[in-house]
């Protein structure tokens, strides 16, 4: 039975590993999974998947797919054993319900990777109306610099300072944010090591 999955974790949680490993997994057993994103997430170049590990792939457009007509998604999505997105929380929340339409009338199963909540600990659109009908929502673990869980995505800026407002969506990797657990994030403590390395760059 296809399932439609929201796994979502603090940024470092090895979301794009994950999905890029169930793509693996899929295509090892003969299948065929399709990768996608949303076109604003373009930091490692705008087709391309890349994990902090290194791992990394080819990926389609999350837009060139998912379409406001439904039964449009459904043509293009024919063929294929799987729908694998990574950084959903970039997508057009107005598009999240035909997931679950698509999983349940095509048995096609849809795994989603994303952020739950912004720097201002706010859930993004589409993660809320993803988190409201996903048949499985699973957190990835990671953790802040003290060793406690991290689960809030701090935005930090040049000085190595935690910003605490802006627009929602502001796309950079580990220059531009850094998880740390709730106690941590309040403080705007981003940890001795984070915190000599911007002194060190400020000479």
């Amino acid at each position: 039975m296809a399932r439609l999955y929201f796994r979502f974790g603090a940024m470092g949680s090895s979301k794009t590993a994950n999905a890029l490993m169930v793509v693996f997994n899929y295509e090892e057993k003969g299948l065929r999974p399709l990768l996608l994103k949303p076109k604003i997430e373009s930091r490692d170049g705008e087709q391309v998947l890349r994990s902090r590990i290194g791992l990394e792939r080819a990926c389609e457009f999350f837009e060139d797919y998912f379409l406001p007509d439904i039964n449009e998604t459904k043509k293009r999505l024919e063929g294929y054993d799987a729908v694998i997105i990574d950084e959903v929380q970039f997508c057009d929340p107005k598009l999240i319900p035909q997931m679950y339409a698509i999983v349940h009338d095509m048995e096609l199963p849809v795994i989603c990777y994303g952020l739950k909540t912004d720097f201002q600990l706010r859930p993004f659109p589409a993660s809320l109306e993803l988190a409201a009908i996903a048949d499985v929502v699973q957190e990835l673990k990671t953790v802040c610099w003290c060793g406690n869980g991290a689960n809030c995505n701090a935005r930090i800026d040049g000085r190595g300072n935690v910003v605490r407002d802006g627009a929602q969506v502001v796309i950079g990797g580990n220059e531009s944010y850094i998880s740390l657990c709730y106690a941590h994030y309040k403080e705007g403590n981003i940890g001795p090591k984070m915190r000599a390395k911007y002194q060190g760059a400020q000479g």
